[in-house]
This record gives structure tokens, C-alpha cells and sequence, in this order.
């Protein structure tokens, strides 16, 4: 499915995928790090779910955030 970033603003990004059932989000905390999040409702064809994994860098994030939109990371 495709994904659009619907949300952008000071240092967070979130994309939706194209059903609406499931957003990725990544965002940069305060010491620097990122956390990426996964989030499907519960009304998606799979179910709810959520993962959240943080990563030390913008690079490692972007990695994440690509793998996410291949494959859901909750299957």
C-alpha cells in the first residue's frame, strides 16, 4: 500500500497509509535520539497494533521508517 506524510512539523514526521488504518510516526527527542512508531487501529483488516523501537540516528530512523512501509512490523 502506498503511504503520504500527513503531519510535519518541528522535528516529527508522520505518514498515513492509503486505508487510513495505520500511521508511522518518527520523531527526535531531546537527547538527540529518534523514535519511530508503528501504529495500526484496531479496525484495520489485521487488527490493532503498535511497536515502537528508538534509534540512535536520523539514518537508522529513515531505515526503519522504509522497512515499515514494506512490510508491517507486527505481522
Amino acid at each position: 500500500m502506498e503511504w503520504t506524510r500527513s503531519l510535519y512539523r518541528d522535528g516529527l514526521v508522520e505518514w498515513t497509509r492509503e486505508d487510513g488504518c495505520a500511521t508511522i510516526r518518527r520523531r527526535r527527542r531531546p537527547d538527540g535520539r529518534w523514535i519511530v512508531r508503528f501504529d495500526r487501529l484496531f479496525q484495520a483488516s489485521a487488527g490493532g497494533g503498535y511497536h515502537r523501537e528508538r534509534v540512535d540516528d536520523l539514518d537508522a530512523a529513515n531505515e526503519l521508517v522504509a522497512a515499515w512501509k514494506r512490510e508491517d512490523p507486527i505481522e
